[in-house]
């Protein structure tokens, strides 16, 4: 039997299944991605990549990112964000599993699959927990932005010792993590049981991935957090280029975890400054979407600057200069305001009960 939640009493293991389903979800957001760059060398030897066509895969994530996130708020109110959701993880799982099996004809088709349907994980994973679980939204979005990072980091670390322990096969290297993506979507299965009922909304770094989310849920504003993330920010940019060598470490650690608190501020954004879930996917599609796309013109942007300077001088400069911006906007998206609701538009085949004439 269905069950309909719209923010009343959960039962604990209602909360323990939601938690490990946005647990395995959130630890395969990026493992797609980051196990292939450690492979790049021995893939442009084993499957005959030239340098360009290695940038082109390394830029097609981000792209799908982009496009595909401009949907997602469509879908959630078609079909609803935990069905979404699922399909989006079978998706990723046959994507990866594609990849792995037939490298050389489905390295790109795969990967596209895979990011597609990732960008689809981050638009909606927001929303839900916002509708889900408001009350412990941020310490949700901190749990699955913290697998996440797991996720990153253990696939760019094993990716290379799978190659190398495998016999240098690519296909287990690459197609390996279509098994957590299958457990996530075996994780995901009970929250089919738990839809949203829909209504009419009246009109109007792996530590701070966790911290701060639950932080910025408890302040009423977010200034307190937005400034040092972006200070730090800066200062491990310039660090890296300007500071002695021998502190290198120090101001990679420093960018890593201002990036890091970043990426949940704007998560948390997301869903904090929307009325309701609905709104909170239309926000979270609309800013991961030009996001992204703005994003992959990044890494052209600072390349042809280094190549035409000679120096990284002018290309961190410009990054200093996005990080102004980016404090100035987050001071004010740091406000403690709510977007008006809007009402959505009924869903095909809808029906609104209507006043009837001389009835209260």
């Amino acid at each position: 039997m269905t069950k309909y939640h719209t923010g009343g009493r959960r039962r604990p293991h209602e909360i323990a299944l939601l938690v490990v389903a946005v647990a395995a979800a959130g630890f395969n957001l990026r493992t797609a991605i980051t196990s292939v760059p450690p492979l790049f060398p021995d893939m442009q030897t084993t499957l005959h990549l030239s340098s360009a066509t290695l940038s082109l895969l390394a830029a097609t994530p981000v792209i799908c990112f982009g496009v595909v996130s401009a949907f997602a708020a469509w879908l959630n109110r078609r079909y609803g964000e935990e069905m979404n959701l699922l399909v989006a993880l079978i998706l990723l799982t046959a994507g990866l599993l594609l990849r792995g099996l037939l490298p050389r004809a489905m390295l790109f088709p795969g990967t596209a699959l895979a990011a597609s349907a990732i960008a689809v994980l981050n638009v909606l994973l927001s929303s839900m927990a916002k509708r889900r679980w408001p009350e412990r939204a941020g310490l949700l979005i901190g749990i699955y932005l913290t697998m996440l990072s797991v996720g990153a980091i253990l696939s760019s670390l094993l990716s290379v010792p799978l190659y190398r322990s495998s016999g240098d096969s690519v296909r287990l290297a690459l197609g390996v993590w279509a098994a957590p993506a299958a457990v996530a979507v075996l994780l995901w299965l009970p929250q089919l049981g738990y839809r949203h009922a829909r209504t009419v909304p009246a009109a109007g770094n792996l530590a701070t991935s966790l911290v701060v989310p639950v932080l910025a849920h408890r302040s009423p504003s977010q200034r307190g957090l937005v400034v040092p993330s972006l200070i730090g920010t800066a200062a491990g940019l310039a660090g890296c280029l300007w500071a002695p060598l021998g502190m290198a470490p120090f101001w990679v650690l420093v960018l890593g975890v201002s990036q890091g608190s970043c990426l949940g501020l704007a998560i948390f954004f997301m869903m904090a400054r929307a009325p309701n879930a609905g709104v909170a996917a239309s926000l979270s599609a609309f800013s991961q979407s030009v996001g992204y796309l703005a994003a992959s013109v990044g890494p052209l942007m600072v390349g042809l600057l280094h190549s035409a300077t000679g120096s990284w001088d002018i290309p961190v400069a410009l990054l200093l200069v996005f990080c102004a911006a980016e404090l100035a906007t987050g001071i004010l998206a740091a406000r403690p305001l709510v977007l008006p609701a809007v009402t959505p538009p009924p869903a095909p085949g809808a029906h609104f009960p209507t006043r009837v004439s001389g009835t209260g």
